[in-house]
């Protein structure tokens, strides 16, 4: 594979010019389009996506400098190539404020002086070279990141499609008669069924999590109020349940897919960890200087103080859960992993008996967009 080459476009409404800067500049790791006016420069940008610096002459007939600037500038694919004004002009403040404003980075004087030019060329090569070397290697990280979610696809399907047959198999065993009569076997039975549910389960969580992480980053809009709303109707299908969602839940803009996923884990624990016979959770936040600090309260069996923190980590769970809900002690971990990912903390305070309350800090403007 040959190595990556500079291109910079050179542009000079004078061709001596145009040949005596190539010349300055010329080496084996850079490659020159040269343009002998602003109409051309502009065609040539469009033409190549991939220049990395331009040199540009202020003083042109049909078009100046500042004039092609502002169009390079306005086109998104180069908007964000750096140009160097080359003019004989003026060295005042109030020009050399008119082509920054323009969008240049810097400014070279007639005549050039050769070392400055050459090193300022050098800076501008080598941060072009290692802003390429991180884009390749972004990329090659998303087709590995590609192959690893087709991978984990498959596995998903393979250990999931058993454990399926496995649960319609002791269902249809529990329903039959002479089985029931017989002492312990449905209580196998049910163990049986628990257990594949659950690892049923935990390989959605693991997943599911693959899908997020492994998910475009998207931040956008969130009203945090319709969020949980959804969440909660979805969730309680059967059990009666009184819930209070605070006013205060703000609408900000974040990763809506992994925020979701908090408070769906948070809210789901809510109800399988609680014996009541009414279900009260109540949602809310306090608005910090960085963060939003969510919390969700129940009424359920809460959990020993020596549990609280431990809960948190891979596999570990509260205890059993009730009816026939399964805990796989996944989801706790994946929505602690999210929150760390928002330089933030989860905790929870629990009283056994009387209800949990769990707590959440989310940054307020979403900047991790590589997430």
């Amino acid at each position: 594979m040959s190595a990556r080459k500079f291109p910079i476009l050179l542009v000079d409404d004078i061709p001596a010019n145009l040949e005596a800067l190539e010349g300055m500049l010329q080496s084996e790791t850079r490659t020159f389009l040269k343009a002998g006016s602003g109409t051309e420069a502009l065609q040539l940008v469009m033409k190549n996506k991939d220049i990395g610096l331009i040199l540009l002459d202020v003083q042109m007939p049909d078009m100046d400098g500042f004039e092609v600037a502002h169009y390079v500038k306005s086109y998104k694919p180069s908007s964000l190539v750096p140009i160097i004004f080359v003019t004989a002009i003026s060295k005042e403040e109030k020009f050399i404020m008119k082509g920054y404003d323009r969008g240049a980075v810097d400014y070279l004087f007639k005549p050039l002086n050769v070392d400055i030019t050459r090193s300022k060329v050098e800076v501008f090569e080598k941060l072009y070279l290692f802003q390429r070397v991180l884009l390749d290697s972004l990329a090659e990280n998303e087709q590995v990141n590609s192959k690893l979610q087709r991978f984990t696809n498959i596995v998903a399907h393979e250990l999931k499609s058993p454990l399926t047959g496995m649960i319609s198999l002791v269902e249809l065993l529990l329903e039959d008669e002479r089985l029931l009569v017989l002492d312990g076997i449905p209580e196998y039975l049910n163990l049986l069924s628990n257990a594949a549910m659950r690892s049923s389960e935990m390989i959605d969580h693991l997943l599911q999590d693959s899908k997020v992480a492994n998910a475009k980053v998207v931040v956008e809009m969130v009203d945090t109020n319709d969020l949980v709303s959804e969440m909660i109707k979805l969730l309680f299908t059967t059990r009666p349940a009184e819930t209070i969602i605070h006013e205060t839940l703000p609408v900000f803009q974040t990763n809506r897919l992994k925020l979701q996923h908090v408070f769906h884990n948070l809210i789901s624990n809510a109800i399988k960890y609680n014996d009541k016979q009414t279900i009260k959770i109540e949602v809310g936040s306090i608005e910090k200087e960085r963060f939003y600090e969510f919390f969700v309260k129940d009424n359920g069996r809460g959990i020993k103080e020596e549990d609280c923190k431990r809960i948190f980590e891979l596999f570990e769970t509260a205890g059993p859960s009730t009816e026939s809900e399964t805990a796989t002690g996944v989801g706790l971990n994946i929505a602690k992993m999210y929150v760390e990912e928002q330089d933030g903390k989860i905790w929870v305070d629990s009283s056994p008996g009387i209800g949990s309350s769990f707590y959440f800090q989310w940054k307020k403007a979403d900047s991790n967009s590589n997430n």
